[in-house]
């Protein structure tokens, strides 16, 4: 998709300065890559008793970045034992579970938990995401935001006025 340049070439401003829950509404990616927005789903998912979806993802994202064999292999077996066991404490609910065990443990890899992960994500994209936009949690996050913005700006109208009579 071609970004839309004003007259002086540079991407629009609305391009440049998506931020807050501009950025969420644009995208679950979006969302999770910001921590305010994590914790505000995080939030509206507790109240829907789903909040082990968005826990399961974010471990699998910070064990994707893990590098140490060992480490790799500890939170492998700690990902497994609360997400995807028969007796996890905030099991996920993904396709295929029951032939889980904990056999895949034993050669642990980046992109083991990846087919896992991406259903989690889908759910959440395809189901809870657009709820959460409707939410109280984030209506209410996004008016706040919104009052904050107008107030900073009325405060920029009101420095450039005082510099412009006070010359």
């Amino acid at each position: 998709m071609e970004k839309i340049n004003e007259s002086d070439g540079t991407p629009s401003s609305s391009q440049q300065t998506l931020k807050g829950t501009s950025r969420w509404t644009a995208s679950l990616e979006n969302l999770l890559e910001d921590p305010e927005g994590v914790k505000r789903f995080r939030e509206f998912l507790k109240k829907e008793f789903s909040e082990e979806n968005v826990l399961f993802w974010l471990a699998c994202e910070d064990f994707k970045k893990t590098q140490d064999k060992k480490q790799m292999q500890e939170k492998a077996k700690e990902i497994y034992m609360t997400f995807l066991s028969s007796k996890a404490s905030f099991q996920v609910n993904v396709e295929g579970q029951s032939r889980l065990n904990e056999t895949i443990l034993e050669a642990p890899h980046p992109l083991m938990f990846q087919k896992l992960q991406d259903q989690i994500f889908n759910l959440m994209k395809y189901d809870s995401y657009s709820r959460f936009l409707k939410s109280d949690i984030f209506l209410k996050h996004k008016r706040a935001e919104e009052q904050e913005e107008n107030s900073s700006e009325a405060q920029t109208i009101a420095k450039r006025a005082s510099r412009i009579y006070n010359t």
